[in-house]
């Protein structure tokens, strides 16, 4: 497995394929919701299996303060078994904090809650719907 930041339109493409699997047709997600006006202003992370297929997608903005927004995380069913939330969360925990961001928040669906408390991120609101689904919003400072 390969975890890469997406230079090319191609590798954007990947990611977005990951994202639709995941979001648009797994978890009905509006297709217009999931991609949407920030993706230009996004670094883009997919990681590859051995034979070049995306397996995972995430994406990263830099927020006030600066802070690093993760969004859209998701990893395809046929590839859950392998680790690669904690791949995509440690690649962009890397990268946020070199580019500077000293916190990590994000807007978690409530059912990945137990996972992304075991690496270190609380929640910190109630509840709330966004896209049809559950979500509370997390954060984690990120060591320097």
């Amino acid at each position: 497995m390969k975890t890469v930041i997406a230079k090319t339109q191609t590798q954007r493409e990947d990611a977005y394929y990951v994202r639709k699997e995941v979001f648009v047709k797994e978890q009905e997600v509006p297709f217009e919701i999931e991609i949407d006006e920030l993706e230009d202003e996004a670094i883009h992370f997919v990681i590859y299996n051995d034979d070049k297929k995306p397996q995972a997608a995430a994406r990263l903005r830099i927020i006030e303060g600066p802070k690093a927004k993760l969004e859209r995380i998701c990893v395809l069913k046929e590839a859950r078994s392998f680790g690669l939330g904690h791949k995509l969360l440690e690649a962009l925990e890397t990268e946020a904090t070199s580019k500077g961001a000293k916190e990590a928040v994000m807007h978690a669906q409530v059912q990945a809650l137990p996972f992304y408390e075991k690496k270190g991120y609380k929640a910190v609101s109630e509840p709330f719907e966004e896209a049809g689904i559950t979500h509370v919003k997390m954060t984690k400072t990120l060591s320097v």
